[in-house]
């Protein structure tokens, strides 16, 4: 495993954590390494249920590691960019996001690919692309998880959302203490584990039935934005610690 990614076993329970805490567990070459490794690892095993969680209790995961994206100059991510479940990588059995800090950009991507989310009550979500320029077509799904003026708030302003309120609106099923995410996160896991495995399989692509269409057609919306000038002067004024100047090309 990447260094930078742990996977651990409970039981019937695979734990899949980002192991950055320093940097707020953001998404470098060598994390997503890790998650494509992890999630490998989970397909072959016999655990019943993956967990994926940040380290530490500051952040789930801030998105991408802008100082690396300047230096790439990356425009559309390729499709193997980044382990994104039923997407770039096929996760049949079920998945929880155990959110213990703020989940942020490409953090957000990743408690939104989870099946089920619980998050701790100081945790935050936030689509902040529109700050940096950059794009964000993995959203396709967010209006069918939350009503569309919710999902239209979280893309066009990038402010964050509170545990609470991700709850309120569907985003979130469950929010408990910090001290208490990883055993709530555990037993939920679990409890899905003691199911026929079958019937868990066959729920899970029952509610994924109307999601194929939306995701081409956004990565056609976003090609774009991606490859504009903007998109490069997000991360670069991100890395230069100043105000980004926009361009609108």
């Amino acid at each position: 495993m990447s260094g930078a990614v742990r996977y651990e076993r409970v039981g019937p329970v695979a734990w899949i954590t980002i192991d950055r805490p320093e940097a707020r567990n953001a998404i470098n070459a060598e994390v997503r390494e890790g998650l494509f490794e992890a999630s490998r690892r989970f397909n072959d095993d016999d655990a019943a249920v993956l967990v994926l969680t940040g380290s530490g209790d500051i952040a789930f995961c801030a998105g991408a590691d802008l100082k690396e994206m300047s230096s790439m100059r990356l425009e559309v991510p390729p499709a193997e960019f980044l382990p994104v479940f039923g997407r770039s990588i096929r996760i049949d059995k079920p998945t929880i996001a155990a959110v213990n800090g703020v989940a942020y950009a490409g953090g957000f991507l990743l408690s939104q690919m989870c099946d089920l989310c619980v998050a701790a009550e100081h945790a935050r979500f936030a689509i902040t692309e529109v700050k940096v320029g950059r794009g964000a077509p993995w959203a396709a799904p967010l209006p069918w998880l939350v009503p569309p003026r919710i999902a239209m708030e979280l893309l066009v302003t990038g402010e964050p959302m509170s545990a609470a309120r991700a709850y309120d609106v569907g985003l979130v099923n469950r929010v408990v203490p910090i001290s208490e995410l990883r055993a709530a996160t555990q037993k939920l896991a679990e409890g899905i584990a003691a199911n026929a495995p079958l019937s868990v399989a066959a729920a899970k692509k029952t509610v994924y039935l109307s999601l194929a269409a939306p995701y081409k057609a956004a990565d056609e919306l976003w090609e774009p934005v991606y490859k504009s000038e903007d998109a490069q002067e997000g991360p670069l004024s991100f890395a230069e610690k100043r105000a980004p100047r926009w361009k609108g090309r």
